[in-house]
């Protein structure tokens, strides 16, 4: 007998809590790899501009293509996961064959970003229709929290596995993981969303239905100036933390076992954050949860930034994810709230691409600065030393150090000032929420 609700929704939740697992291990374990063979900043953050770009590019098109199959929706997340094993099996046949290269890891990092183009606005429609609305931003905490889980194990098991057994074992590992998230969406069933007046208006070819998303937004100022408050915090945080782990590993001496401490405190945080989060179900006021999750997600990257230490850095990613699941949670609540189910695909597709659009320009820029103007100018006897060596050190990787705290302070800076714009501040005043204008436009005609 299929299972729906919120038994449904949980065991959807524990596949993908062991299938995150997995593949975040491999994720781990993979800029190792780069990092052994190139030593190059710019590297380590190509892998960042190929994971952003294919999946913004193709962002529209998926959220079009999961509201039209939106009655197969358990299909649609099956083949996200399904094309992450295939992926897998890739790298395991180029390791396997001693064929692997910089260049199959990043194609293969774009062919995961065209599946998480369907994997984030199905999921989130799943939840929609599964749960009650004032679940909503408890559901967004849960998934929050499985990415913390897998923050706090993936570190330790990528670094111990990747020196133990080497990286074709780790992908073994996150095949048997991704079968696991497979498997537990065949007893679900997903319920098949409303028609709305919303919806039949954005019916139409394929090209229009994939901007559709852009015109909702448009048509609600407030909430594409909440997007323009991701826009710019996506684009500076990205600027740094791009390059945070090649920071840590300049600065330690290439030791992973620093890098996975300090990305293992970050999950513990987030982890007790979406736990938290979890019990409460956030603000009332989301807006300020979206607002005050921003800043102290920047004062932690401002502590990473001037720290000298593990424990320092330590501190810093762990009062950054402290706010990661306050700040997103709200947003997805007011977003879902907002939204007629039966555009979600489209209009948080959309959402994506405007919030994360600045992300590839800031990790094409983050690179190629470290590389070459701020690590060799925080070199001792470097042009930037003298100046700034007595804020973050000088030597191997306080280039970047000194982009995190330039960057932090901006963005500490800008996230003030936004709760002083009343578009952003009463976004969910200004904008109805989908249930009352339904009620308003009356019953929908049947398809």
């Amino acid at each position: 007998m299929a299972i729906t609700g919120l038994r449904g929704y949980t065991t959807i939740w524990a596949g993908q809590l062991v299938g995150v697992l997995g593949s975040s291990i491999t994720r781990f374990a993979v800029p190792l790899w780069v990092w052994q063979e190139t030593h190059s900043a710019t590297a380590m953050a190509y892998m960042g501009l190929f994971a952003m770009v294919p999946l913004l590019l193709f962002s529209p098109l998926a959220g079009a293509l999961v509201d039209r199959w939106g009655h197969h929706l358990r299909r649609v997340m099956m083949i996200s996961d399904l094309t992450n094993m295939a992926c897998g099996l890739l790298l395991l046949v180029l390791l396997s064959g001693h064929q692997l290269a910089l260049g199959w890891i990043y194609a293969v990092i774009a062919a995961q970003a065209l599946a998480e183009a369907f994997q984030w606005p199905s999921y989130s429609l799943a939840s929609t229709l599964m749960l009650p609305r004032e679940q909503y931003a408890r559901a967004s905490a849960m998934q929050g929290a499985v990415f913390s889980v897998a923050s706090i194990t993936a570190p330790m098991l990528g670094a111990l596995l990747y020196a133990k057994v080497g990286l074709g074992r780790i992908v073994q590992l996150d095949l048997l993981c991704a079968a696991v998230a497979v498997l537990a969406l065949l007893p679900v069933l997903v319920p098949t969303p409303p028609a709305s007046a919303t919806g039949q208006q954005a019916q139409g070819s394929l090209w229009k239905e994939a901007v559709y998303g852009f015109r909702f937004i448009a048509s609600y100022p407030s909430l594409l100036a909440l997007q323009g408050v991701f826009f710019t915090g996506n684009f500076l945080y990205n600027l740094f933390f791009s390059l945070h782990s090649a920071m840590i590993l300049a600065r330690t001496g290439d030791n992973a076992g620093a890098l996975a401490a300090v990305e293992m405190a970050g999950g513990v945080s987030g982890l007790c954050a979406g736990l938290l989060l979890t019990a409460w179900g956030g603000p009332r006021r989301r807006v300020y949860g979206v607002l005050l999750g921003w800043m102290i997600s920047l004062l932690g990257m401002l502590v990473v930034g001037l720290g000298r230490s593990v424990p320092v850095w330590m501190l810093g990613v762990v009062i950054a994810a402290l706010a990661g699941p306050l700040c997103n949670s709200s947003n997805q609540a007011i977003w879902q709230s907002k939204t007629p189910p039966d555009v979600q695909g489209k209009v948080f597709a959309a959402r994506r691409v405007i919030a994360w659009g600045a992300s590839p320009l800031a990790t094409l820029i983050a690179g190629p600065l470290a590389d070459r103007w701020l690590s060799p100018g925080m070199l001792p006897g470097g042009s930037l030393a003298p100046m700034f060596g007595p804020l973050v050190g000088t030597g191997p990787g306080t280039g970047i150090s000194l982009l995190g705290v330039g960057v932090a302070v901006l963005g500490l800076l800008v996230m003030g000032l936004m709760f002083g714009v009343r578009r952003v501040r009463d976004v969910e005043v200004l904008v109805p929420d989908f249930e009352s204008v339904s009620a308003a436009a009356g019953p929908t005609a049947p398809q």
